[in-house]
């Protein structure tokens, strides 16, 4: 397994593990760094995997996005490419590929279905990533028809939970939130301010079920079309705000900075194909997957800046 070290990835490793999985092999970046070749074919040797479950990327929030896009495409691209290409020469038997909800066209309609993805072009300020990862569903398409080779999709909806990456400069919109209202709290500020109008929608699928999630279509899921992965419901930015100054305690005053973009108009996933293909259907409440969040990230900080891998890497 790619990026078992990261926050997705340790879940992964807890789930596998419960299902009494025999071996799990998931090297550091630092010791196979998924952009060179060699190191690919001699972890794939080393580990005589019968299944890979590719989780490594390079992550981050519409800031780190637009700041560095050349690397995003380049990196998740190659990473990917590479992967699926030395896993087939090796004989792996099964290919589980993570993909991401970035991969959508910016203006498909709400609720995101599978039949949609190659209905318009991915929101500007992630479209290199999520193109990136979209074309690891051409490649193992491509591949399960020339040499037979079973790759599967997943495309799972943004994450949260404990542990996840809460520096500002690449963090997502909940860790992101429940910092900035904490140390409000913490400082006795009487406002916040946030990016864009607080009008954009997302969902939201806590970490632990997107690893039930995951594992369970590795287990039972072998079809060609992609899967989503989802809570199947929204919620505003601005009411996601709200919630999460509640659940911390805060009160002063919200500012929006309409000067800075809002993303992604809508993201809100048809969860129907998960479900039907392999019974997967989240269990954790929006409400009670911030609650552990926020009291993982008060009980641990100020050390839980970061311990999301976003390198290159497994």
């Amino acid at each position: 397994m790619t990026g078992g070290s990261g926050f997705l990835g340790q879940r992964v490793i807890a789930e596998l593990a419960s299902h009494d999985v025999a071996d799990v092999f998931a090297p550091r970046s630092a010791d196979c760094d998924l952009r060179e070749r060699d190191a690919i074919r001699t972890a794939l040797a080393e580990s005589r995997a019968d299944v890979v479950v590719h989780l490594a990327a390079v992550v981050g929030g519409i800031g780190a996005n637009m700041a560095t896009p050349g690397s995003f495409f380049y990196d998740n691209a190659l990473m990917g490419i590479q992967l699926i290409e030395e896993s087939r020469r090796a004989g792996v038997e099964r290919f589980v590929c993570v993909g991401t909800v970035c991969a959508y066209p910016k203006h498909a309609p709400a609720p995101f279905r599978e039949e949609d993805l190659w209905n318009g072009y991915p929101e500007e300020t992630n479209a290199p990533y999520g193109l990136a990862k979209k074309m690891l569903l051409v490649q193992l398409q491509a591949y399960r028809q020339q040499y037979g080779f079973e790759g599967i999709y997943l495309l799972p909806v943004n994450l949260y939970g404990p542990r996840d990456n809460f520096d500002e400069r690449t963090s997502h919109v909940i860790p992101a939130l429940i910092k900035k209202c904490d140390e409000a709290v913490q400082s006795g500020a009487d406002s916040i301010v946030c990016w864009g109008t607080g009008s954009a929608s997302r969902e939201f699928l806590f970490v632990d079920d997107a690893a039930e999630g995951i594992v369970s279509a590795a287990a039972s899921y072998s079809g060609e079309e992609p899967v989503n992965l989802g809570s199947g419901s929204e919620i505003s930015i601005a009411a996601l705000t709200d919630l999460i100054a509640e659940l911390v305690g805060f009160s002063g005053e919200i500012i929006w900075d309409r000067s800075k973009p809002d993303g992604q108009p809508r993201r809100w996933l048809d969860t129907t194909r998960a479900e039907r293909e392999f019974g997967f259907s989240a269990s954790t409440s929006l409400r009670d997957g911030l609650e552990r969040t926020i009291d993982w990230y008060r009980a641990s900080r100020p050390t839980a800046v970061s311990i999301a891998e976003r390198v290159p890497g497994a």
